[in-house]
């Protein structure tokens, strides 16, 4: 592949020397289709953002209606319908007393308008505090910002040299949790390292960033809501911001509108993005309060303004797409209509998968599920992950027809939430039979 022009994302492009590119060339429903006449269930719906499933209808046509009236304009100064429309919807659905939306273009600057205006805010206010807290499987992105606050090393290591030196911290890890609790049970125990390093370090933090109950880049580990409640108590006594990072987990995926929710707390910053626009044009916003805007809110010679912005700021298209996407949420009841797609996935998943003796765990939340395979049952003791067996069994699931695109040795299951009962048992029978394939010989 070294004369092929494109460099991919998260890909090593040498692997393509053995398994070439596959070229999709449209998409319907769950379904994507190749040059050559495959097709496959977008099982992780395209990277966790396709929502209501491939060329949706109503998104189809509210992108029309746009593109007919207001391609794009400078945010900054201006304004527009759909910009003011969306903000109104976002205002309605996120809690209180998230009051204020900034827009950007992608989850990654999306962390970093967060990070920037928790760090300004104190600055404003005559105080320097420049370090973030972040947990040691979370993931928030890979622009510079973002990646000094990912625990996840495969992502971060090779730019330690230049990045920001931010605090990581031991999080949750239930699975192999070192107090032998359970999620469902628990008190969240594991918090002791959050509140060691907070306590520690008060007077230097402006914000911890975390992903509510569920870590998906980091390994989809899902965790108790006490720990959330846990860290927001503490952080509102110490006078720290609380990040949000509901870009992969908002919408619905875990079952609530918003993560947070399972535990009943509001952020000082929640991000969003991913499902913000069905899966169809990249736009992220960022919500906060009015006690952070009002620290930047003062004449302009007082030098306080939020300078940050993105040329397709606030894009009309992407902001019409996500107009719908929230009037399909709100007119077609989708949370609970997803409930029993989402149960009848869980419980299809764990029949298939429990009792495997390669099986660690069948986790899920919402319309997240993820099975953990290793060597060891008895001891979860995982496989050399140079053996690539995740990766292995997504090339087998490929071609069987379905797109699961394995985490290390993880496969999950995040698809659109138009699947229906005989494609969820379609889905869950090529991941059983490609991992079986795989793993038994």
């Amino acid at each position: 592949m070294k004369d092929y022009p494109i460099w991919h994302p998260c890909t090593q492009m040498k692997d393509h020397e053995k398994y070439p590119l596959i070229k999709i060339v449209r998409g319907k429903g769950i379904y994507l289709y190749d040059d050559k006449g495959r097709k496959y269930i977008d099982a992780i719906s395209s990277w966790w953002v396709n929502l209501f499933g491939h060329s949706n209808e109503r998104l189809n046509n509210a992108l029309k209606r746009q593109v007919e009236k207001l391609e794009h304009v400078i945010f900054a100064n201006f304004v527009h319908e759909p910009a003011l429309e969306l903000t109104e919807k976002l205002l309605k659905v996120v809690p209180k007393p998230l009051s204020k939306v900034f827009f950007a273009d992608n989850g990654s600057s999306a962390i970093e308008v967060a990070m920037k205006m928790s760090f300004g805010y104190f600055k404003n206010k005559g105080e320097i505090r420049n370090k973030f807290v972040y947990l040691d499987s979370g993931y928030h992105g890979e622009t510079l910002g973002a990646l000094s606050v990912c625990g996840e090393k495969l992502y971060s290591e090779m730019y330690k040299e230049i990045m920001i030196n931010n605090i990581r911290v031991k999080g949750p890890d239930c699975f192999r949790c070192p107090y032998g609790k359970n999620r469902n049970t628990c008190d969240a125990q594991c918090f002791d390292f959050m509140e060691e390093a907070l306590l520690k370090h008060k007077n230097e933090v402006c914000a911890v960033l975390i992903e509510p109950i569920v870590q998906c880049a980091g390994g989809f580990k899902i965790y108790s809501p006490k720990y959330l409640q846990k860290l927001r108590k503490l952080t509102k006594e110490l006078g720290i911001h609380l990040i949000a990072d509901e870009i992969a987990v908002g919408f619905g995926r875990t079952g609530k509108m918003f993560a947070c929710e399972h535990a009943g707390i509001t952020p000082d910053f929640m991000t969003l993005s991913k499902g913000l626009t069905g899966g169809y044009l990249p736009l992220s916003v960022v919500l906060t309060t009015d006690e952070i805007y009002d620290a930047f809110y003062d004449d302009y010679t007082s030098l306080k303004a939020f300078l940050h912005s993105h040329s397709y700021t606030g894009n009309p298209l992407a902001c019409a797409v996500a107009v719908e996407v929230l009037n399909i949420f709100e007119e077609e009841n989708i949370l609970e209509k997803n409930k029993e797609k989402y149960e009848y996935l869980q419980k299809r998943v764990k029949e298939r998968f429990l009792n495997y003796k390669f099986c660690g765990e069948v986790r899920y939340k919402g319309f997240i599920v993820a099975v953990e395979l290793v060597k060891n049952r008895e001891n979860k003791e995982p496989f050399d992950w140079k053996k690539r067996i995740g990766f292995q069994i997504y090339r087998k699931a490929l071609e069987k027809g379905a797109l699961l695109r394995n985490l290390g040795d993880i496969i999950y299951f995040m698809p659109p939430y138009v699947i229906e009962f005989d494609e969820i048992d379609k889905l869950v029978d090529i991941a059983y039979s490609a991992t079986r394939e795989i793993l038994d010989k």
